[in-house]
């Protein structure tokens, strides 16, 4: 069938796989919808034929595809060893061929533009096959070939490691939502103050290796008229540079300077910030974000007016060269947010494209505001910086895990800076499943797999880039979507979507590429269903997973929980995640009553409540055989400290404490499912009574410390995370 053969050419499925087993076709209408979203008129047969006709004829005619991948060997670096040299990176394993020059015709002319500036030149073998040619260095350089029959063809060649580093030495981590994490100096939630702080007492005083957190991205500004903010971070207007919420105003360096007038209004600021922290320490109310933004944003603009020392402006000025027109246009969308509100679509029509003359007229006018959000985003990555070396000083061997986001709004800067990049009438969702019949619909635009292979994955380079500046590690929020995507037409239902394909290999070569310069390590989110042979490749290139504890069960045999020593060692293993609900909600079943509270439930409360009391049975009696429950069941934090004491028996290179989970909290952060139902994403870490916890109370929580001494037992009897090999106290 002309349509089916036209979608394959372009990586858009016509079915899929809900289970093991079992295929569904995709609507015939979100496969033309994909194609179209693609520039391919597919919307009659006589069309389809059409296009299927000039596409084979393109494909045979074609050189070499837009990119083109060569991987290196060799060992990965250890978690503990510094990034190579300059000198190291340029003089790796050769490369094997990539598979699209070994298909070159005899005789065809090779030249490498090399990043650096260098060229490398070779001709293929006489008798075909390819040659592999000289040794490249790792980079993104740019190919060009000529065959004897006068074909020409330009690419980009990504020449990556094969693998990531991962760690050698297993360790432990906190890991938390930082607008939750108030301390007695934040303004009404979690900041980089806070972040370098906990990364400072938690490395030092319990000897945990890195602290994970959430997307601190750049979100969609509230306007003074319009509707609050989405809180999610996981919605961001830009995943490219990070959110000025964020900041610790005192620890500006301008600040120390402000006199007069302006010093007493940020004071005043200061009395009011304190005002809404107390609220929700004291008074019980959510975290406000959008609230927390005036004061701090007020109090940017009478730092903006603060002079810069030489020294400074020397660092700001090294800062806007290093970022350029990305930074530029970032600014620009968020000056023109301020004038004309904060969805592109909605702006007049000579500034909807960023490379307008429209546009350029009005940067130049507001030149004074594009100036201002660049230097937020400048003081933000500083203040990131310091957190991470908190981190490092403090003896962790990652520090900060950043979090990487599975889309964009797509009404913001993003969306607006690289519109070519992006389908349009497309939304990012997930397809029917065993727990959502309806499936998901996340209202993310997705990127375009074409655009991304003819610009040489550039956007996702430096969005990856300027994430690892200040990082450990990274953690990819649905790393599944470097494979695949579930498209959604605009306007329809999820049910209504299908999957289309990325170039999995570029894209984890782009990866490897780019934590190899940053000396990083890669988590994958891979929780759920999970298309055959994708952590396979995964784990081949060295991009740790993530193990929950409660999912991990013989699912192709027993069904019973899979015992310490069988989990992956390629992993991060937690008790739970942000979507999930607190360990201590899950052992008391709370997590049911709420769901059943919202209407989420799917069954009768007491079938729920009966399944979950048995799952939790199951686990306790296990952990009870194992010895690593010595005073049986009835105690919620002995159970705790069991559940984290099985963690440590697996083989996995890291384990993830859920920080609430430390306290007893028993709110889950976000409840898939609901929107206004629920507070998601504005609940501070609190106590099993729900009484907000600071990160001060944090550092003196007994109960806390009692969780954290299990890993402490751990290295006392020689099986820490930190030095344990894979396997030890296997059960």
């Amino acid at each position: 069938m002309a349509l089916s053969r036209l979608a394959a050419s372009y990586g858009v499925a016509t079915s899929y796989s809900p289970s093991p087993g079992r295929t569904v076709p995709a609507a015939e209408a979100a496969v033309i919808a994909a194609l179209a979203a693609l520039d391919v008129d597919a919307s009659t047969l006589e069309a389809a034929r059409s296009a299927l006709a000039a596409r084979e004829a393109a494909l045979a005619a074609r050189l070499l595809p837009p990119t083109v991948v060569a991987w290196t060997g060799g060992r990965p670096a250890a978690a503990d060893e510094p990034p190579p040299a300059p000198a190291d990176v340029t003089t790796p394993t050769a490369p094997t061929t990539p598979a699209p020059l070994a298909g070159l015709p005899p005789g065809t002319h090779v030249r490498v533009e090399l990043e650096d500036g260098g060229t490398a030149e070779w001709e293929t073998a006489p008798e075909g096959g390819g040659a592999s040619g000289p040794r490249l260095p790792h980079g993104v350089h740019r190919l060009y070939a000529r065959a004897p029959d006068g074909r020409e063809a330009t690419a980009h060649l990504i020449a990556a490691p094969r693998r990531i580093r991962t760690p050698e030495d297993r360790s432990y981590g906190l890991l938390v939502q930082l607008y939750s994490l108030l301390s007695r100096r934040s303004w009404g939630m979690g900041d980089l103050g806070d972040l370098a702080e906990l990364a400072a007492w938690s490395g030092r005083d319990l000897g945990v290796g890195f602290v994970q957190v959430n997307p601190l991205h750049a979100a969609v500004p509230r306007t003074p008229r319009g509707p609050g903010s989405d809180p999610s971070p996981y919605r961001p207007s830009s995943r490219r540079f990070p959110d000025p919420v964020h900041l610790r105003i005192e620890a500006v360096p301008e600040f120390a300077h402000l006199r007069g007038e302006a010093r007493d209004r940020v004071d005043e600021l200061r009395r009011r910030a304190a005002r809404l922290r107390e609220a929700v320490l004291r008074d019980g109310e959510l975290i406000d974000r959008d609230a927390v933004w005036a004061l701090k944003r007020e109090a940017l603009e009478l730092l903006h007016e603060v002079p810069l020392g030489p020294g400074r402006r020397a660092a700001y000025s090294a800062f806007l060269a290093e970022q350029g027109a990305p930074l530029e246009d970032h600014a620009t969308w968020s000056a023109l947010a301020e004038a004309y509100g904060p969805d592109w679509h909605s702006w007049p029509d000579a500034l909807r494209d960023p490379a307008s003359p429209g546009t350029a007229r009005a940067r130049r006018e507001l030149m004074d505001r594009v100036d201002f959000h660049s230097r937020l985003a400048w003081l933000t990555e500083t203040q990131l910086a310091d957190a991470q070396r908190a981190a490092r000083e403090a003896g962790m061997g990652i520090g900060l895990v950043h979090d990487l986001a599975v889309g964009v709004h797509p009404g913001g800067a993003d969306a607006w800076v690289q519109r070519w990049h992006f389908a349009p009438d497309m939304t990012v969702g997930a397809p029917p499943d065993a727990f959502n019949a309806r499936g998901q619909d996340w209202g993310l635009p997705p990127w375009r797999p074409d655009r991304l292979a003819e610009s040489g994955y550039a956007p996702y380079r430096a969005l990856l880039r300027g994430l690892l500046r200040n990082a450990g590690a990274l953690r990819i929020d649905h790393v599944m979507g470097l494979f695949r995507l579930w498209w959604v037409p605009q306007g329809r239902e999820p049910t209504e979507g299908t999957y289309v394909h990325y170039d999995a290999e570029a894209m984890l070569a782009v990866l490897a590429l780019e934590a190899h310069r940053a000396g990083a390590l890669v988590i994958g989110e891979d929780l759920g269903t999970v298309e055959p042979g994708v952590r396979e490749a995964l784990r081949e290139h060295g991009v740790l997973g993530t193990s929950v504890l409660w999912f991990e069960r013989d699912w192709e045999g027993t069904g019973r929980p899979l015992p310490a020593a069988e989990w992956r060692a390629d992993c991060v293993a937690t008790a739970t995640t942000h979507d999930l609900p607190p360990t201590a909600a899950r052992l008391t079943g709370e997590h049911v009553q709420l769901r059943h509270d919202l209407g989420l439930l799917t069954r009768p409360l007491a079938e729920e409540q009966a399944e979950a009391a048995a799952d939790v049975r199951e686990w306790l009696g296990l952990l009870s055989r194992l010895g690593m429950l010595p005073g049986g069941t009835g105690c919620e934090e002995d159970e705790i400290r069991a559940v984290h004491r099985f963690l440590l028996a697996t083989p996995a290179r890291m384990i993830g404490v859920w920080l609430p989970d430390a306290v007893g909290d028993r709110r889950p952060q976000n409840l898939p499912g609901t929107w206004d139902q629920y507070p998601n994403w504005r609940l501070p870490v609190a106590d099993s009574g729900g009484r907000p916890v600071t990160l001060e109370e944090l550092a003196a929580s007994p109960r806390l410390h009692g969780l954290m001494a299990v890993f402490r037992e751990g290295a006392e009897a020689g099986t820490s995370p930190r030095t344990a090999p894979p396997g030890a106290h296997a059960v």
